[in-house]
C-alpha cells in the first residue's frame, strides 16, 4: 500500500515510480530501516522528500523540507556533489548535531547524491543501523552510488522526454517488501517442574523462529531461546506460576531475532504442587490464530505497519484509546486516535522504528466524551518488528511495580528534555542572525530545563564579547566584555578545553575560581563551549536560581545543544558578513533608472526575501532596442553572493543583446549558451518582451518563467499562455518560441517573478489568479501612475515577515494618444 501525505497534487506516474523503486532498491541494499529520495523543487534552494518507504510520512514530517544551505547530510551531499557517511549517533553528532539531536538514537545514515552530467536532481538517503567505523558498510555505500547514478540517468531521460522532474508536494510513503512469510501466529507448550521437561507444538517452534524439533527441553534452554531481558524473566515466571501464582497479564517477550511475543501463563492442575505450567506464544500480528487470542487478552494489543496503518486492533485497544469498535483498522493511527500526535509520542514511535530496542512511555488521555475509562494516563510499551510495530496499551494504575514503567502518575514535565532537541533544532534552522538564535535558545532552552539565565559570547581575534544575556542583574557582566582567551574563567576555559563545565551549587563554583564574582548566593550554573565542526565560535551560559544536580544524560543532552547552537551561531555570522556584500552587489547591480519612451510608461518593484540570505537572483530591466524597448524580468536560482552574481552577469548579457536589438528568440538562446559556459552551478528563468511602441506589437519569449498577464483598457484580465523553454543553463539545444501580442494604448502588460505568487502549501496557479485579480481592480478612480499601480500589487507582499523568496515586478502601459488614460499623464522610469 502507497499514499502521498500532506498534497493533493499528484506528480506524474512515471517519475513517481522511478522514486519509489530507487528509496525500495536502496533501503535494501544498504540494510537499512528506512529509505528516502530527496528532489529538487520549484522553490529555488529547496529539496524535498519525494518518496520514503519504511517509515511513515507523519513521523518524518520535520525533514520534508531541507535548503540546500542548511547544516544538514542530505543537503551536504546534493551541495558538495559527495556521498556523506555518518556511520553511528557519535559521528551524526560530531558533524550533524542538528540531525542527531531530532533523532536522538543509535543509528546510522547514508546520503548519497543523484546526479548525471552537469545535472544535480537531488539525494538518496537511507537509515540504517550504526557501526563502529564507516569502513564496514564501504560496500553499501558503494552499491547505493551505482543506485544514484541510475536514477539519475533514468531521470535526465525522463526529463529530455518533457517531465518536469520537480517535486513540490509531501511524500509518497510507500510499504517495504516484506521480510519473509508471516510465521504461525500461535503455539502452546509445557514445562514440567518435577522432570524439568519442556514439550511444545510446532506453532511454538517457528514464534520462538527455531527449525523443527530443535524446541528446547529444559527450561533453562527454553529461557536462551529468547532476548536476554526474557531470560532473566522467564525462569521466575514459571516457577511462579507452577507455586500457583501465574502473572495476572500476558507478558511481552521477544525472541532471539527481536520480534515480539505475548506470553501467557497457566497451571491446568494446582492440587499437587508443583504443577505442571501450560504456556501460550502468541504473534499479535495480523491472522487468524493470533487474533483470535490476542483478542481475548485483558490488555490492550494493536500492531502497527510501516506506513502508520493499524493493521490489527483488539477489542481491549479499541476500548482503552476511546476509538468506536472497527474505528482503528486500516487506518493511519495519527487519524484514528488524534491525540497521540504530540512530539513524545513520535519520538518514541520513530525510536521503534529505527532500532530494535523496545519504547516505553505514558500518555494522558484527553477525557472522555460519553462512557468512563480507567484512569487519565495510559502506558504504552511499542516493541519492533521487521514489518511492523506491536503496541501494547494499559491504564496507569495496572502497571505491575517491577514493570519497564512506574506506576506512579508521571508529571506533565518529566520528558521535557528528552524531546525538546528536536524542537531547537527545528528553530535554530531558521534563525539567521545572532540575535534570533538567542531568541531561540531563550525560549526553547531555558525552559526545558528550568534555567532563568542565559550568556552567549563570541569568539573574535582571540577575545570573547557579548552577544546576548537575559536575567544576569544589569551591569553584572560588563567586566567580561572582551576578555582573552587566557584570562581564567570559566566561560574562557569551557571553550579553550572544548569541555563543558557543571557547577551544582554557586559555593562550588567559587571554589574552583576564587575570587569570581557572583551573581547569586544560591543556585547552579553550565559553561558550554560553543564549537562548530572543530572551530571555536564562543561560549554559552546558563544560569538556573535554585540548587540541582545535572546527571550524566541531562549534561550529554546540553552538551549535544551547544553543538547545536554553535553551528547556528556560525551560520548567523557568516549571514551577517555575506548578506552585507550580497546586497551591495545586488543594489550595485539592479537598475537605477529605466530606460524611456514618450508613448511607455514603466514601474518596477524589488522586495528581498525575509528569510535565508535575503538577497537573491531576481531581476528586471527596461532597455532600448532599436525604435523600441525591451522588457526583461528573470530569477536565479538560490540566494547570496553566488546568485546575485549571476544575476548581474544575466543582465549585463541581456542588455548587450537588446541594445543589438537582436530577435527575442536569439537573445533567449545567447543567454542559456552564455550561463552553460559560464556554469556557475545554478540555472534561472527568464521573460523578455521586445515591444514596438508605435504599433503596441510586443514579441514575447520566455524560458521556464511565470506567464505575464495582461490588463485590457476596459480592465479585463488575462493571463497570456505563451509556450516556452526550459530554464536558462540546461540544455544548449533548447528552443525557445515566440509569441505576438497586442498591446492596446491603456493596456498594462506585468512581468513577475514566482515569489510574488508563490506561497507553501498552494498551487501556484492559485497564486497566479489572485494576482491576476488584484491588477484587475488595481487601476481605480484617483490612481494616475503606473507607479501606484505597482505598490498596490506589492502591498501584501511588503506587510508580510515570512517571504521566503525575493519578489521582482515590472509593469509597462502603453499611451498612445494624449486622451488615452490617466495612467497616459504619470511619469515613467519609476524605480523602487
Amino acid at each position: 500500500m502507497t499514499g502521498s501525505v500532506g498534497d493533493e497534487r499528484e506528480p506524474p506516474a512515471r517519475l513517481t515510480a522511478l522514486l519509489t523503486g530507487a528509496a525500495v532498491d536502496a533501503m535494501r541494499t544498504a540494510g537499512g530501516h528506512a529509505g528516502g529520495v530527496y528532489l529538487r523543487s520549484s522553490t529555488s534552494g529547496m529539496l524535498r522528500l519525494a518518496t520514503l518507504t519504511g517509515l511513515p510520512g507523519p513521523l518524518f514530517q520535520p525533514w520534508w523540507r531541507v535548503h540546500v544551505d542548511r547544516p544538514f547530510p542530505v543537503a551536504e551531499a546534493h551541495r558538495l556533489g559527495v556521498p556523506v557517511v555518518l556511520a553511528n549517533a557519535t559521528e551524526a553528532m560530531r558533524r550533524h548535531p542538528q540531525l542527531a539531536a531530532g533523532l536522538p538514537f543509535a543509528f546510522g545514515c547514508l546520503c548519497v547524491p543523484v546526479v548525471s552530467g552537469t545535472h544535480a536532481y537531488g539525494v538518496l538517503t537511507v537509515l540504517r543501523p550504526p557501526v563502529d567505523d564507516a569502513t564496514r558498510i564501504a560496500a553499501e555505500v558503494e552499491r547505493l552510488t551505482l543506485l544514484a547514478d541510475e536514477l539519475g540517468a533514468a531521470l535526465e531521460r525522463l526529463e529530455g522526454e518533457g517531465t518536469a522532474v520537480v517535486w513540490d508536494g509531501g511524500p509518497h510513503c510507500v510499504r517495504p517488501p516484506a521480510t519473509g512469510p508471516a510465521p504461525a501466529r500461535a503455539g502452546r507448550f509445557t514445562w514440567d517442574p518435577v522432570t524439568d521437561t519442556v514439550r511444545a507444538d510446532e506453532h511454538a517452534h517457528a514464534l520462538l523462529g527455531l527449525e523443527r524439533g530443535a524446541f528446547p527441553r529444559t527450561l533453562d534452554a527454553l529461557a536462551r531461546a529468547v532476548t536476554p531481558t526474557g531470560a532473566l524473566e522467564m525462569p521466575t515466571l514459571l516457577r511462579e506460576a507452577a507455586a500457583g501464582r501465574p502473572p495476572p497479564l500476558p507478558v511481552s517477550v521477544c525472541t532471539g531475532h527481536g520480534a515480539p511475543r505475548l506470553l501467557t501463563l497457566w497451571s491446568p492442575d494446582l492440587s499437587r504442587p508443583p504443577a505442571a505450567v501450560s504456556g501460550f506464544l502468541v504473534d499479535p500480528s495480523p491472522g487468524a490464530l493470533g487474533d483470535a487470542a490476542a483478542d481475548l487478552l485483558p490488555q490492550g494489543v494493536f500492531c502497527v505497519d510501516r506506513l502508520g496503518l493499524v493493521v490489527y486492533a483488539n477489542p481491549r485497544a479499541t476500548h482503552l484509546l476511546g476509538v468506536a469498535p472497527g474505528g482503528l483498522l486500516g487506518r493511519s493511527l495519527w487519524d484514528a486516535v488524534p491525540w497521540l500526535n504530540q512530539p513524545a509520542c513520535e519520538d518514541h514511535l520513530r525510536s521503534a522504528l529505527l532500532t530494535p530496542e523496545p519504547a516505553h512511555f505514558h500518555v494522558r488521555r484527553p477525557p472522555p466524551d460519553a462512557q468512563p475509562y480507567e484512569g487519565d494516563w495510559l502506558s504504552f510499551s511499542v516493541y519492533p518488528g521487521p514489518d511492523r510495530l506491536t503496541c501494547t496499551v494499559v491504564p496507569e494504575n495496572r502497571v505491575s511495580d517491577g514493570g519497564a514503567t512506574a506506576a506512579d502518575e508521571p508529571g506533565p514535565d518529566t520528558a521535557v528534555p528528552a524531546y525538546r532537541p528536536i524542537v531547537l533544532a527545528i528553530a535554530l534552522t531558521e534563525a539567521v542572525t545572532a540575535r534570533q538564535v538567542s531568541e531561540v535558545v531563550m525560549r526553547e532552552l531555558l525552559p526545558a530545563f528550568g534555567g532563568n539565565r542565559l550568556a552567549l559570547y563570541l569568539l573574535q581575534e582571540r577575545h570573547l564579547y557579548l552577544a546576548w544575556e537575559s536575567g544576569f542583574p544589569k551591569g553584572f557582566l560588563a567586566p567580561f566584555q572582551g576578555v582573552a582567551l587566557d584570562a581564567r574563567l570559566p566561560g574562557v576555559e569551557t571553550l579553550t578545553t572544548g569541555r563543558p563545565l557543571f557547577f551544582d551549587s554557586m559555593r562550588q563554583l567559587a571554589a574552583a575560581y576564587p575570587g569570581i564574582p557572583l551573581d547569586a548566593e544560591e543556585g547552579t550554573r553550565a559553561f558550554l563551549p560553543l564549537i562548530a565542526s572543530g572551530r571555536p565560535v564562543g561560549s554559552c551560559i546558563l544560569g538556573f536560581d535554585r540548587p540541582r544536580s545535572f546527571g550524566a544524560e541531562e549534561r550529554t543532552v546540553l552538551t549535544a545543544l551547544a553543538g547545536l547552537i554553535a553551528h547556528a551561531l556560525e551560520k548567523a555570522q557568516r549571514y551577517d558578513t555575506e548578506a552585507a556584500l550580497a546586497r551591495g552587489l545586488q543594489q550595485a547591480l539592479l537598475p537605477r533608472r529605466l530606460s524611456s519612451h514618450p508613448s511607455v510608461e514603466t514601474a518596477g518593484r524589488y522586495l528581498p526575501g525575509t528569510e535565508g540570505m535575503e538577497v537573491g537572483g531576481d531581476w528586471y530591466d527596461v532597455v532600448e532596442a532599436g525604435d523600441g524597448l525591451a522588457l526583461v524580468i528573470g530569477d536565479v536560482q538560490g540566494h547570496g553572493v553566488q546568485a546575485a552574481a549571476t544575476m548581474g552577469q544575466l543582465r549585463t548579457a541581456v542588455r548587450a543583446f537588446a541594445l543589438g536589438d537582436r530577435p527575442p528568440e536569439e537573445v533567449m538562446a545567447g543567454t542559456n549558451h552564455l550561463l552553460i559556459d559560464l556554469d556557475p552551478g545554478q540555472f534561472a528563468s527568464c521573460c523578455y518582451v521586445r515591444l514596438d511602441p508605435a504599433r503596441g506589437v510586443a514579441r514575447v519569449v520566455r524560458a521556464g518563467h511565470p506567464p505575464p498577464l495582461l490588463r485590457s483598457p476596459g480592465g479585463r484580465t488575462r493571463v497570456v499562455d505563451l509556450p516556452g523553454g526550459v530554464v536558462l543553463g540546461v540544455d544548449p539545444r533548447a528552443h525557445y518560441p515566440v509569441t505576438e501580442l497586442l498591446l492596446e494604448p491603456g493596456a498594462i502588460l506585468a512581468l513577475y517573478t514566482d515569489g510574488l505568487v508563490e506561497r507553501p502549501g498552494r498551487d501556484i496557479d492559485e497564486g497566479i489568479t489572485a494576482l491576476r485579480l488584484a491588477l484587475e481592480r488595481a487601476v481605480e478612480p484617483g490612481v494616475r501612475r503606473l507607479a501606484e499601480v505597482a505598490d498596490r500589487l506589492t502591498a501584501v507582499a511588503r506587510q508580510a515577515t515570512d517571504r521566503p523568496d525575493d519578489i521582482a515586478l515590472l509593469l509597462a502601459a502603453r499611451h498612445g494618444d494624449a486622451h488615452a488614460t490617466d495612467l497616459a499623464r504619470g511619469a515613467s522610469r519609476d524605480l523602487l
